[in-house]
Formats: structure tokens, sequence, C-alpha cells
């Protein structure tokens, strides 16, 4: 039997976790001057790139350079930043009282009827406070019936423009406040992994697994799994998951991706192993998934492109005699992606891409293999750009035996 797989139950499982305490407790959220300066670095990048303001839409952007939580939904709630420093929220006028309670940073809200146009009110604001001419950078995240509504009401002497420069350059690399609150969670999800594999059993279904999962990560401390994806043996060939999936069975390989929030910041892991003795065959994908991964690290070097993270992974696995390129056996997708306030951000570790490394910028590691109708292997961890090299956030499996060390 696989080290470290199976032999105990749920139960047994929560109560040890439980016994550890709040894994979240000294987690330290970002602090309003750092949201200070990091609209302070949004306004000079406005300046330098020649746009006049920056919408940031609700959701993680808004999140990010202001620390209000909202979620996005039908009706317009974002803020307005001007490349002179102003910060305007913009709500419906019944959401004042309820928005103001989430502020961190202090600012005018701006309120519109329901019977009224959001957008115009958006235009309206602007000149207001001098914006007349020039560029408005949408936020890359606002959906498309909001982009077309502002560029609808706007003068024609106000144009929009992608924000994804302003909002990237600020976001992509991650200050030390930032890559301390992933190294929380990501750390709990590791050990939310360990006690799964512990409660493992024939027969078990992959919702019951899920179910662990949620109150595991529940039970030490976060709000629960911000997602979930298990998988039992030819199932876990398919990257995402598929419509109907198998229970466990002696010898499938188990496949689970997972991760959880700590103040907003997140955690993404996947571990593959076998349920029982690893077959010859299943020793040899996983052996050189290992391989792949550990490539695509040794490649993560400040000022190399992204898309050189992913040669070197993918050249391991084609050398093997898989592929090339996306086809199967092989590596299917993308090596990996950005990671932070969302779970998928850029930059990315895709081919092509010639974005250099920098420090701070965080990484998924996935380069997955799969092989349609036996398994598929994805061990993925995240690891983070210094000034000299890659440093992981969690230690790759050490083997397939021992997929959680001794």
């Amino acid at each position: 039997m696989t080290a470290g797989v199976g032999g105990s139950d749920a139960a047994t499982e929560l109560e040890a976790l439980r016994a550890g305490g709040d894994r979240t407790a000294g987690a330290e959220p970002i602090a309003e001057a750092e949201y200070r300066s990091r609209l302070e670095k949004a306004a000079t990048l406005l300046r330098e790139q020649g746009h006049a303001a920056l919408y940031l839409n609700a959701g993680s952007s808004l999140r990010y350079f202001t620390g209000t939580r909202w979620s996005p939904s039908e009706r317009l709630v974002g803020a307005l930043l001007t490349a002179g420093g102003e910060l305007h929220y913009l709500a419906p006028a019944f959401e004042r009282g309820t928005l103001a309670g989430y502020l961190v940073l202090e600012g005018e809200i701006h309120g519109w009827e329901e019977h009224e146009c959001p957008y115009q009110l958006l235009a309206t604001v602007l000149e207001a406070g001098g914006v007349r001419e020039g560029r408005l950078a949408m936020d890359p995240a606002a959906p498309f019936f909001l982009v077309d509504g502002v560029r609808g009401a706007l003068p024609p002497s106000l144009e929009l423009s992608n924000g994804a420069p302003v909002v990237a350059g600020c976001r992509e690399r991650k200050s030390a406040a930032e890559l301390a609150l992933m190294q929380r969670a990501k750390d709990i999800t590791l050990d939310v992994h360990r006690h799964t594999a512990r409660m493992l059993t024939p027969g078990i279904t992959t919702a019951e697994v899920e179910a662990f999962i949620h109150a595991a990560h529940r039970t030490a401390g976060t709000g629960g799994s911000t997602f979930c994806i298990v998988l039992f043996g030819p199932d876990s060939a398919f990257p995402h998951g598929v419509a109907r999936p198998k229970v466990l069975e002696e010898g499938d390989m188990v496949l689970i991706d997972t991760g959880c929030e700590v103040h907003g910041y997140l955690s993404d892991i996947t571990r593959s192993y076998v349920f029982g003795e690893p077959s010859a065959r299943q020793r040899e994908i996983w052996n050189l998934e290992q391989a792949a991964q550990q490539a695509a690290f040794d490649a993560a070097r400040p000022g190399a492109p992204c898309g050189a993270v992913d040669a070197a992974a993918r050249a391991v696995i084609e050398e093997a005699g898989l592929g090339p390129g996306y086809r199967l056996p092989g590596l299917p997708h993308r090596t990996g992606h950005g990671i932070g306030l969302d779970i998928h951000e850029s930059p990315y570790l895709v081919p092509g891409n010639g974005t250099p490394l920098d420090p701070g910028m965080c990484f998924s590691n996935e380069p997955m293999i799969c092989v349609p109708g036996e398994f598929g292997v994805r061990l993925e961890d995240h690891f983070h750009v210094t000034a000299t090299g890659a440093q992981w956030f969690t230690a790759p499996p050490p083997s397939i035996d021992a997929p959680f060390g001794a």
C-alpha cells in the first residue's frame, strides 16, 4: 500500500485536524498603507501610459486596490481612480450604507437610483473631477455589458482603453505580505491533502471525498474549499473531471486538486498517487511527471520568458516519447498560471509567452500527463520568483511510494 494512503476514516482525520487548532491564526490581512501604495503605483502607471483614469470593477481588482470586498453582479459597483490619485466609488443608491461598511480606504460614494443609468453617472463623476478628454482605462475583468454601457455614455473626447497593463503591472508582482498569506493558504491545503489521503477507502465516492475536503478546510480555520476536483482511475486522465465519476477501487490512480483562501489569497495544490500498489506503468508516468515539474522549476529564472518554463517541462515529456505539443498521451495544456486573489492570473506559463519572469511573480507548476483510457498524473505546487531563482511555497511529493513523505 502507498505510504500515507488509506487506513483511517473521515471522523478520525477531522478530529486530528481539529486538534491542530485554527491554522489561520496570526495571519495578517493586507494593511491600509499597502492599499494606498497600490493606488499610488496605479496612478503613476496611468500617467506613464497616457490614461486619464482607471475603472475598477467589483471583484478582485476592486479588492486589490481598495480592500473593498464586493462580488460583481448585473448592477455596476466599482471605483474610479484618476491619474491624479483621486478615488471615487460608484454603487446603487440603496447600497450606499452597506458599501460604506466594507470600505478600507475612504472616498465619496456616488449613487444611482434603479431607474437611472449607472454609466451616465460614471461619465458625470469623471467630468466633475476634470476628466473630460483622453483615455479611460477599463478593468480587464469588467464584463462586456458594462464596457459597452460605459462606451455609450462617454463623450467623444473620452475613449476606452484596456486597463490590463495598469492592473497587471501592479498585481503580477506580489509583496511580502501577499506572499505570507499565500504561504499560509498553501500550507493549510497541503495538510488537508495529507488527511484526505488517509481517509480513503474502497468504494468511497468522489462526492464523499469532496465533502470531507470542504469540512477539513473549514476545520483548519478557513471558509472551506474554494474549489475541489476528485478523480479516480481512468477519470484522472481528464484534467477537470467527468460528468459521472467512478468510485474508488484498489489500484486506482487518485487525483485531488483543491484550495482555500486566507484573507482573499488562494491556494491550489494537486496530488496524484495510487490507492494500493503502483503498477510499473503508473510508476513510469508518475516519475516522468515529477521530472517535468522539476525541469519547469529549474527553468524559472529572473528574466527568462514565461514560455521557457513551459518548454522545459514539455521537453522532458517529449523526450520520453509522449506528445509532441498538446497531443495525447502527453501534456494537453499550459504548464502553469499566475495566482493571487484570483485562482488564475496573468502571466501564464504557456508556449510563446515572452513576458520575462520578475521577482514577486507567483505561478502554479503543473505539467500534467494524460494517458487516455488509463490515468492521468498531475503534481501541482506553486513557486514565486526571487532575485536568484524560483522558491517553492510547498515542496513537491518525494515519490509515488510516499507522496507525503515518510
